[in-house]
């Protein structure tokens, strides 16, 4: 509800009087709520989000304008927006019946959609989805809160808000290479693999990460180390030197969590992911 007030002035023989506050209140009869599909996010992730305009009234209200601001917040003496709209992916439904596209805009970095029609004693609900990108924070606990405004039809405007929450989880991925190349008959072949962590928590035992390669050519004669340590088969590692077939023991392999910095001039997170490396040598 909105409360507004109200003043008289009374002027005679040059005199001046003022009458009392009248408070007054107008009963807003339309409501909004706004969801996101999921509560987390990641790196270069997708977020749907849910817009829901209920009329409790008995009039219906048309041509409003529902607006997002995509999260935007204020860092490095600028706006940034952590959010991207995905072109094309506004579905909006009236009494949940499916209708025509609305008009979809850019304003300043904020989403602009026009057009929206809520029936008396109905809904409309927008559904559309973002991607996060490199202004969107990424440290464990870090969120992104956005809020949408209706306005128009001489309406009173309102707001709803939804807050998501950075994933707090390793993000991992693997590269392989071989050296020398190429390698002589009977000569030592290295395989060195690198893990990287782009996640804000480390990959610990508990994950269970776990390396598996068969080599062709077979191997003879392992050396195995693990970010500069020796490892020994049995306890860190599985070899069948009939087969090639090479397995890390689960829990053996940890990578420490990426580090996040927002750049000073431009507002973007500059991720450093974490690393470990698995170097394994043999004779071919």
């Amino acid at each position: 509800m909105a409360q507004f007030t109200n003043q008289a002035q009374l002027s005679y023989n040059g005199a001046v009087t003022n009458s009392n506050v009248a408070v007054g209140e107008i009963l807003e009869v339309l409501s909004a709520t706004k969801t996101a599909v999921r509560d987390q996010y990641g790196q270069n992730d997708n977020i749907t989000y849910v817009v829901s305009v209920v009329n409790s009234g008995t009039s219906a209200f048309n041509n409003l304008t529902v607006t997002d601001d995509l999260g935007a917040y204020t860092a490095a003496g600028a706006s940034r927006v952590p959010l991207d709209y995905v072109d094309g992916s506004v579905l909006y439904y009236v009494n949940g019946a499916l209708q025509a596209a609305p008009t979809v805009s850019d304003a300043g970095g904020s989403l602009v959609i026009s057009g929206i029609s809520v029936p008396a004693g109905g809904n409309a609900t927008i559904v559309y989805e973002t991607a996060t990108n490199s202004f969107a924070p990424l440290g464990t606990g870090e969120t992104i809160t956005n809020q949408v405004t209706v306005t128009g039809g001489n309406i009173t405007p309102i707001t709803a808000t939804a807050t998501v929450t950075a994933q707090s989880a390793p993000v991992l991925s693997i590269a392989k290479s071989i050296s020398p190349v190429p390698v002589t008959e009977s000569g030592t072949l290295t395989y060195t693999f690198v893990i990287q962590n782009s996640g804000n928590t480390a990959a610990t035992a508990e994950d269970l990460v776990q390396i598996t390669d068969t080599f062709n050519p077979i191997l003879s004669n392992l050396t195995v180390t693990f970010d500069g340590a020796a490892w020994e088969e049995g306890t860190n590692y599985q070899y069948d030197d009939a087969t090639g077939l090479f397995t890390t023991v689960a829990g053996q392999i940890t990578v420490p969590a990426a580090t996040f910095a927002q750049d000073a001039a431009t507002g973007q997170y500059v991720v450093t992911p974490g690393v470990s490396t698995l170097v394994v040598s043999g004779t071919v």
